[in-house]
């Protein structure tokens, strides 16, 4: 691989070129895309400025960014991670090492509890995420349902930092609450409030043996402890499922989502907890992504 050396006189458009020829010889099948957006980030200019002034000098203090940014970017590091920040839902998410970073596929979960929820996204809804992360989930739900309020549950002090700051910049702190603590055990109480009506949690569930086999975007940057779901990759699922009967109100959306061959067995443990209406929601590439099941009626069985 080339080494890239960037002057303050090579042009936006050279810079650009020069950042997709070291990434592509890196192996990054996202190069050109991935060259554009740090070339942009670094002059802080979007892609119509790029493309409408191509031969102004990039400068000093860019060309020393990008170089930086490059050589990360060339060892595979995401450029989510090397910019702190990822869109999602249409929001921008600050990043640290302490949280996942939240992929497109995740905004599934997002559109499949909205989706279920129908007419009920206008009324006073209280949301629960398990293992809230970023908050990206959490926010993305409280900016969709404009009376709900949410509380985010994380073990990761670092985490629980990350989505307050989140919720915080993006407007949305008032109507919610972070608090550290593994999974839902520590809600007792007045903390219930008669329950949930959305509970959601993307928690870890890659098979252990697994994870060394990840792209080295996933394994070498997203927190072990956020990915790693055991043996058979269904450890957080055996201790948040039981507990859903107590966190759910009747009639309560309750969404995982799951590695794409953990359909069958999800919905088997929903099903076991007295859920209704259990499915699964693929993603784009025809793959199971989210187990989705509604809490019974405490009066009249089934609530379809």
């Amino acid at each position: 691989m080339s080494t890239l050396a960037l002057l303050a006189s090579t042009t936006r458009d050279e810079a650009r070129r020069l950042l997709a020829r070291h990434f592509a010889e890196a192996g990054i099948d996202s190069a050109a895309i991935d060259a554009r957006v740090l070339v942009g980030a670094a002059l802080r200019l979007d892609h119509a400025a790029l493309v409408r002034d191509p031969a102004i000098p990039i400068g000093a203090e860019a060309a020393a960014c990008l170089e930086d940014h490059a050589a990360r970017r060339a060892r595979h590091e995401p450029v989510s991670r090397i910019l702190g920040y990822r869109e999602f839902w249409g929001l921008p998410f600050a990043l640290t090492p302490d949280v996942l970073d939240p992929r497109p596929d995740t905004e599934i979960v997002v559109a499949a509890i909205l989706a279920r929820l129908g007419a009920r996204r206008a009324d006073p809804l209280d949301i629960l995420d398990l293992g809230t992360g970023s908050g990206a989930i959490l926010a993305a739900l409280l900016r969709d349902l404009p009376l709900a309020r949410g509380i985010g549950i994380d073990r990761s002090w670092g985490a629980c930092r990350v989505a307050r700051d989140n919720l915080a910049a993006l407007g949305l702190d008032d109507r919610a609450a972070i608090i550290q603590a593994c999974w839902g055990g520590s809600l007792r109480g007045r903390d219930l409030g008669g329950g949930y009506d959305v509970i959601v949690s993307n928690p870890p569930y890659i098979e252990h043996d697994e994870i060394a086999g990840l792209d080295e975007a996933v394994k070498a940057y997203d927190p072990f402890e956020a990915l790693d779901g055991g043996a058979d990759g269904l450890e957080a699922y055996r201790a948040l499922v039981p507990d859903m009967p107590r966190l759910a109100r009747p009639r309560a959306i309750v969404a995982f989502e799951i590695g794409w061959r953990q359909g069958a067995a999800v919905t088997a443990m929903l099903e076991s907890s007295n859920f209704a209406s259990v499915f699964i929601t693929r993603d784009l590439a025809g793959r199971d992504r989210v187990v989705l099941g509604q809490s019974r009626s405490k009066t009249a069985g089934l609530d379809e």
